[in-house]
């Protein structure tokens, strides 16, 4: 992708459909008079008293505790220096982001317009009631150093600046484990720090609680090495001034063990890299462009243990594995600040997770086979579900020994469940999608690419790695939309009118009339119907030309289904094909079947189609806790609509005695746990959160899908088919370019899960 089509997509992002990522939604009741009035005036009165009475009760009756302030005044913005307070604003807001979707917490971005550190701490200790926690952020040094020196001192709430303390955390954990592996003591290793900001200076004093010797660290500035003979130093560098009588890079890593790079790209050259130590650790952490290039790196030392601050190589010194969990385990605690304890637990925890076995979703998500701790693995991957369950409670306890803490947890197993229901799975599932997708991508049509929306949907698939799309349709329109889109890929374009085409058509035709000819079909009409270009799409699918196939987008769903039966069918082992949509809720995924096909199953059909779903569910990473809807629950009505229901759960009970499945059961109970608990307390489902509806008929399915999607906004992902012999899935008609989007990515997935049954198969 250009670097201009990325600048116009990044603008984009954050101009519409709103503007800016975050917002604020109400968190009570607001529908009625009475609602109102306990909002907010008469009602708003009691909890101000209560408050007015103990300042401490804010936390109870407030958002206070949950809520952090991402201050800048723009004075360092990742590498864009000083750009001021509003430009530094979607920074600011970006952070708020990450603090809600890996925390839980609210973050508030705010711009402060001053570089005076006085009028900077005087601002924040002024609006400092507001807030559980104050993260400083992108402020130059040294200023920064001053103000949140200032402000853990003068406030009774967590500060941390993230620029100084967040690189500092991750990297310690990372070097605890390099120097693991290199078989070294962190006591007795020389460490070359190139850098001397504020990232620089708290990851060497970091280092040094954790036994490094200050007489082994060498580190250097823009001019060269920090000598303690050097004029007008700050403070802060003269911490770190050598005694040695030497000043370039070049001569500070020889024979050093470890080089800690937080300055500028490309300053580390092979040679220094070949002239340190056996078993050298790099952390070359410049962004985006290390002091040494990875690749480079690697080929110049085959002992080497690196990490950069990029995603795109092992080992990303990423701050988002730190801050959210920190000011979580914090707040949680009512912490009165960050102090060192606090960090060092970070540290261990993060440190320990490494080196353990790694979740097979976690393989899934980065395109791994199996990730191990070792030289390419030695901190966790941002996307570790674990994370919240084992930062947090390291950095509470630790705060709690530490004397910091005003709201002790005592119950650390029900801390922990209360971390992973934080968590959330919404959006979750759509980036597992992505990034199995990604990790095998595979060939796929798309049978309506002269519409814009599809041809826009194939170009994110290709430039993100998804797929390898198969244009198909009108080759002029195709490419004069490419060219509107600056879609330049060559990727292939079939036209199946095209002279070009004439002989797979025949082929493709022939090989339809024998597999229909003693179902009403000719030669004649076979031809005709390679025209079409579903048929011709899914006979390229069924002829090994393509791995999958989306198409339905402008075309009503049953003139899709058909050649679709037609030419792919049904899969040996089931009798009825059926579809799923999965929607991607507050709570969650949840998985809803059948959705587009079987108007009325029969209780057999119904517990086929369970069964399909449930393994869909589990393809997803999730395992899945299904119920049967009706009106009914339990016995409460013989009609035959919920007998048939109730009879396809005896079935599943008898055939799949393992599988979490229960009903008949109504909608509210099926969601409610508290609810379902109360009165059905023997159903299977009992203290479980219920992921997967399976519907009794096809017009309650799509009803209701259809009304979560518009009154909720959910995203979705579906129809995904279920039952048929190759992967090819059918879209809404006008579904969006981000719902064409996922379902490629679901057949991809389903290409590469056929693929790896194929393989098992083979080898048995």
């Amino acid at each position: 992708m250009s670097k201009e089509k990325r600048r116009r997509e990044a603008l984009i992002y954050h101009a519409k459909p709103t503007p800016g990522k975050i917002k604020i939604v109400p968190t009570k009741p607001y529908a009625t008079q009475r609602d109102l009035a306990l909002a907010y005036s008469p009602g708003v009165a009691e909890p101000c008293l209560e408050i007015h009475k103990d300042r401490e009760q804010v936390y109870k009756y407030t958002a206070k505790g949950n809520l952090v302030a991402v201050i800048s005044n723009g004075t360092a913005v990742l590498g864009l220096g000083d750009i001021g307070p509003e430009a530094s604003k979607p920074v600011m807001e970006g952070k708020s982001l990450l603090f809600k979707i890996f925390a839980d917490i609210d973050g508030i971005d705010i711009e402060l317009d001053t570089k005076d550190v006085d009028k900077f701490v005087e601002t924040v200790k002024i609006m400092a009631p507001t807030f559980g926690g104050i993260n400083l952020e992108d402020i130059k040094a040294p200023e920064a150093f001053e103000i949140e020196r200032r402000l853990k001192e003068e406030l009774n709430i967590p500060v941390m600046h993230d620029d100084q303390h967040g690189t500092a955390i991750i990297s310690a954990a990372a070097l605890l484990n390099a120097l693991e592996l290199a078989e070294k003591k962190i006591e007795d290793v020389r460490i070359v720090i190139s850098g001397a900001g504020a990232a620089a200076i708290s990851c060497s004093r970091l280092y040094r609680s954790f036994g490094a010797k200050r007489e082994h660290m060498i580190m250097l500035d823009s001019k060269g090495v920090i000598r303690d003979d050097r004029p007008d130093l700050s403070d802060e560098k003269k911490e770190f001034a050598t005694h040695l009588k030497i000043d370039t890079l070049e001569e500070a890593v020889k024979d050093a063990d470890v080089f800690i790079g937080l300055s500028i790209a490309d300053i580390l050259s092979p040679a220094m890299l070949k002239s340190m130590g056996r078993k050298a650790i790099v952390f070359a952490m410049a962004n985006p462009n290390p002091e040494i290039d990875y690749a480079l790196a690697m080929k110049t030392r085959k002992d080497i243990i690196m990490a950069t601050g990029r995603s795109d190589h092992p080992n990303q010194v990423n701050n988002v594995l730190g801050f959210p969990f920190i000011f979580r385990g914090a707040l949680d605690v009512r912490a009165t600040k960050i102090n060192e304890e606090m960090k060092m637990a970070a540290v261990k925890a993060l440190a320990d997770l490494a080196k353990q076995p790694v979740p097979e979703q976690v393989n899934i998500a980065y395109g791994e086979t199996r990730l191990t701790f070792g030289r390419e693995y030695i901190i966790p991957k941002p996307f570790d579900p674990r994370l919240i369950a084992e930062v947090p409670p390291a950095v509470a306890r630790a705060a709690m020994e530490s004397g910091v803490a005003k709201a002790p947890i005592a119950d650390w197993d029900r801390y922990r469940e209360e971390l992973l229901q934080r968590s959330g799975d919404d959006k979750k599932v759509i980036r597992w999608l992505m990034s199995r997708a990604k990790a095998m991508p595979k060939k796929i049509v798309f049978a309506e690419a002269d519409q814009l929306d599809v041809l826009k949907a194939a170009q994110i698939a290709h430039d993100e790695g998804i797929a390898h799309p198969i244009l198909l349709g009108n080759r002029r329109m195709i490419e004069e939309l490419k060219e509107e889109l600056e879609f330049d890929a060559d990727i292939p374009i079939i036209d199946q009118f095209e002279e070009d085409s004439l002989e797979k058509r025949e082929a493709y035709a022939k090989s339809y009339w024998e597999m229909r000819q003693r179902k009403g079909s000719t030669l004649y009409n076979s031809r005709s119907k390679m025209r079409e270009r579903n048929y011709f799409g899914a006979m390229m699918v069924r002829e090994g030309d393509a791995d999958g196939m989306i198409s339905g987008y402008s075309r009503s769903y049953s003139s899709v289904v058909k050649p679709i039966f037609e030419v792919i069918g049904r899969a040996t082992e089931v009798s009825r094909a059926a579809t799923v949509h999965v929607m991607i809720t507050s709570r969650g995924p949840i998985f809803l079947a059948d959705t587009s096909l079987n108007i009325d199953p029969s209780a057999e059909e119904l517990a086929e189609i369970t069964r399909m779903t449930a393994n869909l569910a589990r393809a997803f990473n999730f395992e899945p806790i299904i119920a049967l809807l009706s009106y009914a629950n339990f016995g409460s009505s013989n009609h035959p609509r919920a007998v048939k229901v109730r009879e396809a759960i005896r079935l599943l009970h008898e055939q799949d005695p393992d599988l979490v499945v229960d009903g008949e059961i109504q909608t509210d109970f099926a969601l409610n746990r508290k609810l379902r608990q109360s009165q059905f307390p023997f159903s299977k489902l009992a203290g479980k959160n219920v992921n997967t509806l399976v519907f009794p008929n096809l017009e309650s399915a799509n009803i209701t899908y259809k009304l979560i999607k518009e009154l909720q906004a959910t995203d979705t992902i579906g129809p995904i088919m279920l039952g048929l012999r190759r992967a090819v899935h059918i879209l809404q008609m006008g579904a969006s370019v981000e719902e064409i989007v996922n379902m490629t990515a679901v057949a991809v997935i389903d290409a590469q899960e056929r693929e790896k049954r194929r393989r098992a198969k083979k080898k048995r």
